[in-house]
């Protein structure tokens, strides 16, 4: 895996635990008694997105440690996931015959 690869996959998994954690512990104004004028009531009073960014960060670095463990060792291939047949040499279009 380069390294680009490795900053990549960590981004998706940074932002997908980011928007699991994002609604967690939310207050919209509506809950809180005080809508602002020109405003949803579903907005947020305090999203706290300095805290749950850094709690994001705590999450997303052993998980994303696991999974370069796991790539890089060969735990789980790609031909752990080819029930077809599909994704190897000698496969596709160009092996049957196909153009």
């Amino acid at each position: 895996m380069a390294i680009t690869s490795a900053l990549v996959l960590l981004a998706v998994i940074w932002f997908m635990v980011f928007f699991i954690v994002l609604p967690l512990r939310l207050q919209t104004q509506h809950e809180a008694g005080d809508v602002a004028p020109g405003t949803p009531r579903s907005a947020p009073t305090n999203p706290n997105l300095k805290r749950k960014a850094r709690l994001v960060t705590a999450i997303t670095l052993p998980l994303w440690a696991i999974t370069c463990a796991i790539i890089l060792t060969g735990t789980i291939t790609v031909d752990d996931f080819d029930l077809f047949h599909r994704f190897g040499p000698g496969s596709g279009a160009s092996a049957s015959g196909e153009q």
